[in-house]
């Protein structure tokens, strides 16, 4: 984190990892039972390199097709990557939520910055009613670019008229907190929400 001589008045949270449990297993331990072959599935095919790229906008139609022809004996587990990723979401992080709040309720500016396909960030959305307290929510996939990028998060300074000297960014991805540092903001990763408690704490944010 950076040094501060003022307490910041905005902070900007990932959402995938540290507010809303996104995690393909939550699906896949249903269709692959065995886990040396799910685990090899979600590397090798379904992989997160696969699935960065419809985070970036690429269409989902198109991204199974490309999957689909290099392994069509698997054709129904890729379709199901999206066909059922309302199963990959296992609910909010509720101890996460709560600092959310407490910061919403002292007056501090929350945004998000998240990797999300266009496609699939609408089926969370009315699941996660606490997403209506950030003013603003940059979507890579509508974007067509995402972290760690540095324009994605020049989009966001933009549109939400932030000073990145006076942000706390939170992300659970080493490499997006590097880059957000890097543009002046206080980046901090994401462990546990007690830790992030007392990170804000102290920086002077309100978060119990």
């Amino acid at each position: 984190m950076s040094d501060r001589t003022v307490t910041p008045d905005t902070v900007i949270f990932d959402l995938g990892g540290v507010l809303i449990d996104w995690n393909p297993r939550h699906l896949y331990r249903k269709l692959i039972p065995d886990e040396i072959e799910r685990e090899h599935f979600l590397a090798e095919v379904c992989s997160p390199d696969w699935n960065l790229q419809q985070d970036y906008g690429r269409p989902i139609a198109d991204a199974n097709a490309v999957l689909i022809e290099r392994h069509p004996e698997k054709r129904d587990l890729i379709e199901a990557f999206y066909g059922r990723w309302d199963e990959m979401l296992g609910g909010a992080i509720d101890e996460t939520v709560a600092i959310l709040e407490a910061l919403d309720e002292a007056g501090v500016r929350l945004f998000a910055l998240t990797n999300w396909s266009a496609e699939t960030y609408p089926r969370a959305e009315p699941r996660f009613p606490f997403l209506q307290r950030f003013r603003h929510v940059a979507v890579s996939g509508r974007q067509k670019m995402g972290k760690p990028d540095p324009r994605f998060y020049r989009h966001l300074f933009e549109v939400g008229g932030i000073d990145p000297r006076r942000a706390v960014f939170i992300d659970d991805s080493p490499k997006n907190v590097a880059a957000g540092a890097a543009l002046g903001l206080t980046a901090i990763h994401f462990t546990d929400a007690g830790d992030l408690a007392r990170r804000l704490t102290a920086l002077g944010l309100p978060a119990r």
